[in-house]
């Protein structure tokens, strides 16, 4: 899967009020008046500082696969009806206003934060990957033990599960994908290079073929199986708990 560039700084603005329509005119009347107050977002707590990252550290649940709307801050509200739109009748064919729409909020409010939607395409493909850096991070910092494979596997394994609307978007529109990321240059091959560093550290030390194979068959498969097979599970904890337990199998990765 293709690197994305990295997100187009969010300014600190304030929370987008999501509600029934208003008029266009006291929607403009609003979004003027928003504009206009200073550190209302970061008071609120809903934004970082413009020019400023969201906190690596932080994970937002947002079960977008259950289709469940979050209860995070208005960058996380914004991403989860933009990919709920996407699923319903295609990135193509939703616009920016219609996302606004769904939001019930003015585009000109939604413009605050998003200037595209391709800005909130790289923006949830760029949480993504920050999350899987930050399991890379931990793993490389832990001993090569059966207990920290299965640790990788299931921090791993949750993420996947909180983002998997991101990765079947990602999935279902490669070339919207190739185009919006095709100025990363080399950084287009950061998944690939993601997905061997986590099948590396689930490899014992001095491993054969066959066993790292395996470890990176481990990690294909807690992406693929979460895709394949959701409709097939009882529950997502049902789906989660058995693909990680095919994943630290074929990884040999006890918690002993």
């Amino acid at each position: 899967m293709d690197e994305p560039t990295h997100v187009t700084a969010v300014g600190a603005a304030p929370p987008l009020e999501v509600g029934p329509a208003r008029s266009r005119s006291r929607d403009r009347s609003r979004a003027r008046g928003r504009s206009r107050s200073s550190g209302l977002g970061s008071a609120r707590g809903e934004s970082p500082a413009r020019g400023e990252s969201p906190a690596r550290g932080e994970s937002p649940a947002r079960h977008r696969a259950r289709g469940e709307f979050p209860r995070g801050g208005t960058r996380e509200r914004i991403q989860a009806i933009a990919l709920e739109l996407f699923a319903e009748q295609g990135y193509e064919k939703t616009s920016l206003r219609e996302i606004a729409e769904r939001l019930g909020v003015t585009k000109a409010a939604l413009y605050y934060h998003f200037k595209s939607k391709e800005d909130i395409v790289r923006s949830f493909v760029e949480d993504y990957r920050a999350e899987l850096e930050q399991v890379i991070a931990w793993g490389a910092s832990q001993p090569r033990t059966p207990g920290t494979r299965a640790e990788i596997l299931r921090r791993y394994s949750g993420i996947v599960s909180e983002q998997l609307a991101v990765i079947r978007f990602m999935e279902q529109n490669q070339a919207a994908m190739h185009s919006l990321m095709s100025d990363s240059g080399a950084r287009k091959k950061m998944f690939r290079d993601q997905f061997m560093s986590l099948s590396d550290l689930i490899t014992p030390p001095g491993a054969a073929l066959a066993d790292r194979i395996r470890a990176t068959m481990a990690v294909v498969s807690i992406g693929m199986a979460s895709l394949l097979f959701q409709r097939e599970a009882a529950s997502p904890e049902e789906l989660h708990d058995v693909v990680l337990k095919v994943a630290c199998d074929l990884a040999d990765a006890g918690t002993s």
